[in-house]
Order: C-alpha cells, then structure tokens, then sequence
C-alpha cells in the first residue's frame, strides 16, 4: 500500500474548517469507496439504463460497470496499489469515465489533466503527483513522449486508441488489454478524509497548482448541488463541454449524474452544432457550460433548427455571465441561465442562482446549501449589504494544496477559503462578482472591477470583445484602459473612440469610464475563453519600458 506522505498535505493548522450542516454530509460512512456508491449501487438499480451518451454510442450502467472493473483489474496487474496516483490525459470519451471510476475504486488517486497542458506543464504535473501510471488518448500521446526523459516516476504509459502493435512495439500497453481482464473487482475501502482526486489549475498565472480533493467530496458534490439546485433525477441527462480536468467537468460528468441514474451526454470537444445535436439526440435536460460557450451558441445557432425541448435547466460558470448574455438567450432559446461561481480548490460550485431559481441580471446567486459565503474588509470584517469587499468562503469542502504549504498560507484564514474574488452582496444574500483581485483597478481611491465596464462597451453594436485594465498612473495610481476589438467591417477610429466612451456612460459611474481605448484583433483568452487580462497588462508594462 503507498500511503500518501502526510507532508504532502498542509498541516491541521493550515486548513480550512470544514463545516457539515446538512444531514447528507453527516451521514456519510467513516469509510466507503465512492466508485462502489456513485456505480455500483446505481447499476445495482438501474443496470439496463443509459449512463453515458457519446455520439451514436449508448453504454448502460451494467456495461459500464464490467468496464471499469476490467480497467480496474488491469490497472492492479500494473502495480498500481492504494494511494498511487495515476495521470490521465483523455478528452471527455467514455475511457476517461471508466478510467476516473477504476482508479478510485481500487484505492488509488484519479488525476486527470488538461488536454491543453505543454509538454513542460505534463511533465511538472507528472512529477509534482509522483504519478506511477499515465492513461493517455492515441491522438495526444506527442506531448506526453516529448515529456518522457523529464518523467521521473511515471514507469507505464497506457494508450487508448491507435494502433495496438505500434503502441506495444513502443513500450506501451494499449488500453485494450486492460479490458481484456475480469470483470468482477471489490473495492477497496478508505477513510472518507483520503485523498482521492487531484486537480490542478489550469496554469494561467505560472505552472499549474496542485489541489487535492477527498473521498467524501464526490459524495458532498451530488448530494449538496445535485439535489438541492439541480434536483436530479433519474430521469435526467447532464450534458456540458468542460473537461474532466477541470473542477466543472469532473462534477458534472464524473459524479452527479451517477448518484442518481442519471445519464450523461459526453461531448469530446465543443462547438455549438455538436453541442445542439447531443441536446437533441441525447435529450440532454441540464446542460452546463462557460458563458463563452453560450455565447458561440448564441451567435451560432438557429433555435429552429433543433428540437431542445427537453432542456429544462441552464447553468454556467467559470467567468462572469452579464446581464446581456443571459437576457439574449432567454429570448432566443426561452430559457434561464442560472449562474455559479466555485473554484478547483472548492471542488465545485458554492454559490448559484440555482439555489433560488431566482435569477437578478448580474448577480450571480446565493450561497449553495451547505456553503457559508462572506464578504469581507483588508480587517477581515463582514461589510455592510452593498459595500466592495474580498470574498471568503467555508462549508463542506475547502482549498487544500498539494506539496505547497506557502500558497496554503495565502488561501486561507481563520478557517475560512479565501476566494480571490471582490464582490459586494445585497440584502437578499446574492453576490455580485466585480473583479479577480489582481484584476481589480484602484483608481484616485475607488476600486474598480473591469467587468462592469466590459459588458457596457460590448452592448455598443461596433464591439465584438472588450477587456479592461489598470494601467500605472502617477497622479491616480491606475487609470482605467479598455482594448476593443472591432466587429468585422467596422474601421478603427478616434472619432470611435469617443463614441464609445459615450456609450458607456449612464451604464456605469462615471470614476469607471475608460480613460483610454486602444483596439486590437482579439483578447488573449484560454482555449475555453477565461480573458487573460495580465496579458494585457504585461503588454502596457512593456510598452513604458521601451
């Protein structure tokens, strides 16, 4: 058994205070296999039933299960024992599904990653995690053989897809003889406290981080979120674009679904008339998804060309929805987006319209049942309903880094998670989200969050994307630039310029109006569309170099 160093963990003291207040969470056994709970026993009722749509293909919960005890019992023939951690690198196809459930169910720890991640990136990843074992797809097996002389502990490298000879000829074993194996497996029991799943961030801002998630989670996650805001039932099918990898994908695809007999609609990668054919042929009646994505569908789509009657529940997070994207696809599609904002470190999402079922055009929601969600003062003092301050956040899940004690420091307090976010939050509880912190502008005293003034300058017919930065000023300390990209055919102008700025006022306060505008090509955006604002900002810091 390899037992996880307790070192690779922050000590008691630097941990958030978990808080269980719900029943659901209580009432969870010291010691379970989560596999056994979210499969096993759903097979054991509804074994003939769909559990995943992908394409063409249907695969029910009996099948399903024979996979990943197959999967399972080869994994075992690998050496791969209790507390091992094994990387994968799959897109959302039905192997990662069963490669997720046959890690966890043999006692082992599920990582899986960013098909987007650098041949650097997999081999920091592979390596921070002491990974033992890499699963990765045919089609994505370059990055991972570029990473191989830097691997040093991953000794097995299983390959789904391709060509069997060539990928044994090469040293690796084909995940088709990881099938080949029995497909009855036990699972192995463990702590609800261990270490089941590690996610790490999507290494925007350096090398991706490290969060370590705990058996119980997936349990918390379906019977917190799934129940109460999305009220799932076996009738349902939960269909998304986000990634396994990502906190997001992994909920959505990898556990709530399952808790109840749900089905999934899996969708390899997203574009908007893949996205609408699974909604229809898969009957997909809770689809997730980044407002970027609603946005491409938004201008994509025609509503008369796909029956998305069954779509009963619409739900996003991941970057700020605005007020626009959600009143334009209420009218084009007839349906709510309930926004919901969580984080990799939190598992999932803690606070959502959902909750309600309530949507306020621009706040995102209330704090999710089982969350406590505050908004706080540099004194850590709660602030009054409408006053700007940092968001902090506890309940049943919380922020625990894996090998880094000093970002562990950083990201909590007084035992509550530190979200990063500045937020004000109304009378009602519902949280309006202004600005990353390191995105926040302070200006001549006030402080400013960009996406207020984002979402004014793209209502204005010209703009196609807007992002919005402080930029170094001696005299106020940031003054508020916005870069705007055009709309094709519109010319870039002076005269432009002004118009926008006028535009935007009467939509926001006047201390918020753009004191420059500068028009680019496009915003630097991450492949699901988070803005990268310090890109932006590192581009006027080089410009005042020079």
């Amino acid at each position: 058994m390899a037992k996880i160093p307790e070192s690779y963990l922050p000590p008691p003291e630097l941990r958030p205070q978990r808080i269980y207040n719900l029943d659901e969470f209580r009432n969870i056994p010291q010691k379970f296999n989560s596999t056994e709970v979210l499969l096993d026993q759903t097979a054991a009722k509804y074994g003939d039933k769909v559990a995943i749509y992908f394409d063409e293909a249907r695969i029910t919960y009996k099948q399903l299960q024979a996979s990943v005890n197959r999967v399972a019992n080869g994994l075992k023939k690998l050496g791969v024992e209790e507390g091992d951690r094994v990387l994968m690198r799959l897109p959302n196809i039905p192997p990662i599904i069963v490669c997720n459930f046959a890690i966890i169910k043999i006692g082992a720890v599920s990582l899986p990653t960013s098909v987007l991640f650098s041949r650097s990136e997999v081999a920091h990843v592979a390596n921070l995690s002491e990974a033992k074992v890499i699963i990765v797809a045919a089609t994505m097996l370059g990055e991972v053989e570029s990473a191989k002389a830097d691997l040093k502990f991953a000794k097995t490298i299983v390959v789904v897809g391709g060509d069997e000879n060539e990928v044994r000829a090469k040293g690796y074993v084909p995940y088709a003889d990881l099938m080949k194996n029995p497909d009855q497996c036990e699972a192995v029991q463990r702590d609800r406290m261990d270490v089941s799943v590690l996610l790490f961030t999507s290494g925007t801002t350096g090398l991706p981080k490290g969060t370590a998630h705990f058996m119980e989670e997936s349990l918390i996650v379906a019977d917190g979120f799934g129940k109460y805001c999305w009220e799932v039932t076996d009738k349902d099918v939960i269909g998304g674009p986000a990634p396994l990898a990502m906190a997001a994908g992994y909920s959505t695809v990898g556990v709530i679904p399952f808790r109840f007999g749900a089905g999934v609609s899996l969708i390899g990668k997203f574009d908007p008339v893949t996205m609408f054919k699974n909604i229809q042929n898969h009957k997909v009646t809770i689809m997730t998804a980044l407002p970027t994505a609603y946005r491409k569908m938004l201008v994509d789509i025609n509503p008369k060309d796909y029956d998305f009657s069954s779509l009963r529940f619409c739900t996003g997070g991941g970057e700020a929805l605005t007020a626009k994207t959600y009143l334009d696809w209420k009218e084009k599609f007839g349906l709510e987006i309930y926004e919901g904002l969580g984080t990799t470190e939190m598992m999932f999402v803690f606070i959502s319209a959902a909750v309600t079922k309530k949507v306020k055009p621009g706040p995102i929601g209330t704090a999710c049942p089982g969350y406590e969600v505050r908004v706080v003062n540099e004194s850590f003092e709660q602030v009054k309903p409408g006053e700007v301050g940092k968001m902090v956040v506890r309940g049943p899940t919380g922020t625990i880094y894996w090998k880094d004690n000093d970002k562990q420091k950083s990201a909590v307090r007084d035992g509550w998670c530190l979200a990063g976010d500045v937020v004000t939050m109304d009378e009602d509880g519902y949280v309006q989200f202004l600005s990353r912190e390191d995105d926040l502008i302070k200006s001549s005293g006030y402080r400013i969050g960009p996406e207020e003034i984002e979402e004014a300058l793209v209502m204005h017919p010209s703009v196609a994307d807007a992002g919005v930065v402080g930029v170094p000023d001696p005299v106020i300390g940031q003054k508020t630039k916005a870069f705007v990209a055009l709309k094709p055919g519109v010319t870039p102008s002076e005269e432009l310029k002004k118009e926008l700025i006028e535009h935007c006022k009467g939509k926001i306060a006047v201390y918020k109006l753009p004191r420059e505008i500068e028009f680019i090509d496009a915003m630097p955006r991450t492949a699901v569309g988070k803005l990268l604002r310090r890109i932006l900002r590192q581009q006027e810091i080089d410009k005042q170099k020079k």
